[in-house]
C-alpha cells in the first residue's frame, strides 16, 4: 500500500493533542515510580559503605577511671598502624596508657578478635554488621556488581517479556518485586542472603512512555523518568541522615512502592503494543477513554483499515514474530544495536561510577550525594531545554568529552587538595549526567516498535555490565592504587564514548519507527 494512504500511530492519535488530562496523568505517574529506580540504584552508597575501624582488643583505653573516652581515631592509632593489624597484645603496656607496645614494625599480628567498627556516621551497615573489611574487603564490591546483575537480568527478561505478554503486566511485576524484597533482606541473617535479596531487589524497569505524543515523551524521558531518577535519588540521603541503619534503610525503600501498585487500574496498556498484536478494539478502547478525559471528540473510527495497516500484524513484515536476532539482521539495525551497546555502557559505567564514588570523596557524605543529585536534576532540566534546540549528536559527544575532560584533569591536582578534586568529580559528572539521559530519547526514536523493548533491554543490559565493572574499578583505586586511578578509567571511557556517538543519526522531530524498515540510517 503506497505511503499516501497510510497513517503512523502519532498521526492518527494527534486528535488528543500533547498535554491534554490524560497525558499530564501518564507523566505524572510514570515519573512518580522512577522515584523508587533513583533511590534503589544508589542505596549500596549507604549500605555497603564502609565506617572507621580498627582490631578489638578487649582491654580498657583509657588511663584511668577519671579520663574521658579517647576518640575513635585515637584508639586506631593506639591499636595498630592500620586497620587490619594490631600491635602485638603486650598488657603491662596499659599501664602506661597504650593498649600495646609500639615499640618494633614487626611488633603486630592480624585482628584476631575482630573488628571494632566507628557509629559516628551509621548505625550499622552490611560492612559493619558481617566484617565485611581487610581480607573480606573484596565483597563488597561483589555486593554492589550482583545489584547490579539483577538489574542486567531485569533489562534483559522484562524488555522480552513486555514485548510479548504486554507492557503493564511487566510493568507492575517488577514494581511488586521491588517492593516487597527489600523487606525480606532487611531481615537478612547473613551477607549471602543479603546478595540473594539484592539481586532480586534490582529488577525493575522503569518504562511506559509509548502512550504519550512524540512531544509529551520527550518531556517524560527527560523531565518525568530523569528528574523522577534524580528526586529519589536525592531523597536518598535524606533518609539515610535520618535512619542511619541499613535495615530500616531497605524498609524506606519499599514504601513507595507500596503506594504506587493501585495505579494498576489507572495505568493503561500500551496502545501501540495492543495494534502491533492486532488488538485493534482494545487499542481503540484505551484511546477513547483519554479523548473523554482530555474532553476532545475523537472519531467515529480511529483506527481505519486502510490507514494504519502497517501498525497491525496483517501480512508481509507485520506478520512476522520478532525475536533478538531481528536486532542485528539488516546492517542498519546491526549498526544501531551495536552503537546502542557501546555508548550505553560507557555511559552507565561512568555515571554510577561516579555516584557510587561519593562515599570515598573526603567531605561529609550526606551532604555530597545529596549535592550530586541535585546537580543530576539541574542537568536533566537543562539537557531538556537543549534537546531540540541542538542537534542529538553535538549534545551527547560534547556532553561525554567535557565530563572526560574534567575527569582526567583531576590526575594533575595533589590529593591533598580535597575540595578542588571533589569540585572536579562534580563538575565532570554534568556531562554524563546529561549524556545519561539523552541516551534513553535517542535510542527510543531510534529502535523500532516491534522491536523496541528487546532493543532498549539489549542497551540497557550492556549498560548494566558496565555497571558492574565499576565497583570494582572503584575498590582498585580505594584499597589497591591511588584513588586517581577510578577517574583517569572513566576519563577515557567518557571521551571515546564521545567519538563513537559522533556516528548517530539526529532524531529531533522524527516520527517513531514502528518496523524496521523506518529505522533513521547510521552514518556510514
Amino acid at each position: 500500500m503506497s505511503s499516501r494512504t497510510t497513517k503512523d500511530f502519532d498521526e492518527i492519535t494527534a486528535f488528543l493533542g500533547d498535554y491534554g488530562s490524560f497525558q499530564i496523568l501518564m507523566i505524572v505517574l510514570l515519573s512518580l515510580s522512577t522515584i523508587m529506580c533513583g533511590y534503589t540504584g544508589m542505596i549500596v552508597v549507604f549500605v555497603s559503605d564502609t565506617p572507621e575501624h580498627h582490631c578489638k582488643v578487649l582491654i580498657n583505653y583509657t588511663r584511668n577511671a577519671t579520663d574521658v573516652e579517647v576518640s575513635f581515631r585515637n584508639q586506631s592509632i593506639w591499636i595498630g598502624s592500620d586497620s587490619c593489624s594490631r600491635y602485638t597484645l603486650n598488657r603491662s603496656s596499659t599501664e602506661a596508657g597504650r593498649p600495646h607496645d609500639t615499640g618494633g614494625p614487626n611488633d603486630t599480628e592480624p585482628c584476631l578478635d575482630g573488628w571494632v567498627f566507628s557509629t559516628e556516621r551509621y548505625t550499622a551497615t552490611i560492612v559493619s554488621e558481617w566484617d565485611l573489611v581487610c581480607h573480606n574487603a573484596w565483597m563488597v564490591p561483589f555486593t554492589t556488581s550482583l545489584f547490579f546483575v539483577g538489574v542486567l537480568i531485569g533489562s534483559f527478561v522484562s524488555g522480552h517479556f513486555s514485548d510479548r505478554f504486554g507492557r503493564k503486566p511487566v510493568f507492575f511485576f517488577t514494581l511488586a518485586l521491588q517492593t516487597f524484597t527489600p523487606l525480606i533482606q532487611a531481615t537478612s541473617v547473613s551477607w549471602l542472603i543479603t546478595c540473594v535479596f539484592s539481586n532480586l531487589n534490582a529488577m525493575l524497569q522503569c518504562s511506559g512512555s509509548e502512550m504519550l505524543s512524540p512531544t509529551a515523551r520527550m518531556s517524560y524521558a527527560l523531565l518525568g523518568h530523569s528528574v523522577g531518577f534524580g528526586v529519589g535519588y536525592a531523597l536518598l540521603p535524606l533518609f539515610a541522615y535520618l535512619i542511619r541503619g541499613w535495615r530500616m534503610l531497605l524498609v524506606a525503600s519499599a514504601i513507595p512502592g507500596l503506594l504506587f501498585i493501585p495505579t494498576w487500574w489507572v495505568i493503561p496498556e500500551s496502545p501501540r503494543w495492543l495494534l502491533q498484536k492486532g488488538r485493534v478494539e482494545e487499542a481503540e478502547l484505551i484511546i477513547r477513554a483519554a479523548a473523554k478525559r482530555n474532553q476532545v471528540q475523537a472519531p467515529e473510527v480511529i483506527f481505519r483499515a486502510d490507514e494504519c495497516l502497517e501498525l497491525m500484524q496483517n501480512t508481509g513484515e507485520e506478520r512476522q514474530t520478532y525475536t533478538y536476532l531481528d536486532l542485528i539482521r539488516t546492517p542498519n539495525m546491526r549498526n544501531i544495536t551495536i552503537l546502542g551497546v557501546l555508548i550505553w555502557t560507557a555511559t552507565s559505567m561512568v555515571f554510577y561510577g561516579l555516584s557510587l564514588n561519593t562515599s570515598n570523596i573526603n567531605g561529609n557524605v550526606y551532604l555530597t550525594c545529596f549535592v550530586s543529585a541535585v546537580i543530576d536534576i539541574v542537568v536533566y532540566v537543562a539537557t531538556w531545554m537543549l534537546v531540540n534546540r541542538v542537534q542529538r549528536t553535538t549534545l551527547i559527544c560534547s556532553a561525554m568529552m567535557f565530563c572526560g575532560i574534567m575527569l582526567l584533569v583531576i590526575k594533575l591536582v595533589p590529593e591533598d587538595m580535597h575540595v578542588m578534586f571533589q569540585v572536579l568529580a562534580l563538575v565532570g559528572k554534568v556531562g554524563v549526567s546529561s549524556a545519561y539521559c539523552i541516551i534513553f530519547v535517542i535510542f527510543t526514536e531510534l529502535i523500532p516498535t516491534v522491536v523496541r523493548n528487546m532493543g532498549l533491554g539489549v542497551a540497557s543490559t550492556a549498560g548494566r555490565i558496565g555497571t558492574i565493572i565499576c565497583p570494582f574499578v572503584i575498590y582498585m583505586g580505594k584499597c589497591v592504587y591511588s584513588k586517581i586511578l577510578p577517574y583517569i578509567v572513566f576519563g577515557t571511557i567518557s571521551i571515546m564514548a564521545a567519538a563513537v556517538s559522533m556516528l548517530l543519526p539526529d532524531t529531533r522531530n522524527s516520527k517513531l519507527p514502528d518496523l524496521i524498515s523506518q529505522a533513521k540510517h547510521i552514518r556510514g
